[in-house]
């Protein structure tokens, strides 16, 4: 930390000055985001980012100001692929963007989680949420992949799950643009060789990936280099109540843009380190 203070710090509070918030009439955020707590996450985020997964980034400009939608596929078995993303849309942008990550529910019942994620600037997934938010002209980070994208085992790597359709149904109603992006090195960070998902529920866990680093001692993610693809942004027609179908067709050109630059990343990478 106190390195990525001394590299990065003046960088990150040039950028966080920038960030800018919509206030309820209290002068707060609605969502509980702190930014003197925050800092802290994004001094930390940015170290990864930076120094410990040395991130390439490709495409950022192509986020559009204003409201977005970026989504991305999922994985990793912890989600840092969610924070090297925001750090890179923070540090990398032009002007500088402050996504929100759209959290799983069920973080929302974890001790120190449920306290940290609003203040970071996370939000629990929800249609009001991000209705909310995307009022606001904010930049939404979305994995619609969910816990099943994030838990795969090794063997299945960039083998992206089916999609939820909340964030098409929300860009239809909202009018917003969605950015595909492509995250490359998470899949490599803690290589997952099963996944106990019924010990996983005694748990009350969504899932229990085994990891064979744990048992050598080394409980950090191995230090795989991120490579991030931001695609064209994309705008779609309709209805947000449509069919499941109509709206099936339009996720799959959002899932079928990401795997094309996953496709085109993984033949261009030769090294999971380097």
């Amino acid at each position: 930390m106190e390195m990525s203070e001394q590299l990065l710090g003046e960088e990150l509070d040039a950028k966080v000055s920038r960030i800018q918030l919509a206030h309820n009439e209290v002068g707060m955020d609605p969502f509980g985001f702190d930014p003197a707590v925050a800092r802290y996450g994004l001094a930390f985020a940015a170290f990864l980012h930076r120094l410990y997964f040395r991130t390439e980034v490709f495409g950022v400009e192509r986020v559009p100001e204003g409201r977005a939608i970026v989504v991305a596929n999922h994985s990793g078995q912890i989600p840092l692929d969610a924070v090297i993303i925001t750090a890179a849309l923070l540090l990398d942008a032009e002007p500088p963007r402050f996504a929100r990550s759209m959290v799983e529910k069920w973080t929302a019942t974890l001790p120190f989680i449920s306290y940290l994620y609003p203040r970071f600037g996370q939000v629990v997934g929800s249609q009001d949420n991000a209705r909310r938010l995307l009022e606001q002209d904010s930049t939404l980070l979305v994995f619609p992949e969910g816990i099943r994208g994030i838990s795969k085992p090794y063997q299945e790597r960039y083998k992206m799950r089916d999609f939820g359709f909340g964030f098409m149904r929300m860009a239809l109603e909202t009018g917003t643009p969605i950015v595909p992006a492509a995250i490359i090195g998470g899949e490599e960070q803690y290589p997952s060789v099963a996944n106990l998902e019924k010990i996983g529920k005694v748990l009350g866990l969504p899932a229990l990936p085994v990891l064979p680093q744990l048992f050598l001692g080394f409980p950090l993610p191995l230090p795989t280099k991120y490579r991030i693809y931001f695609g064209e942004a994309m705008t779609f027609e309709g209805h947000p109540d449509d069919d499941d179908v109509s709206v099936s067709k339009k996720v799959a050109q959002v899932r079928d843009a990401i795997d094309g630059m996953l496709g085109d990343g993984l033949k261009q990478r030769r090294s999971v380190f380097w």
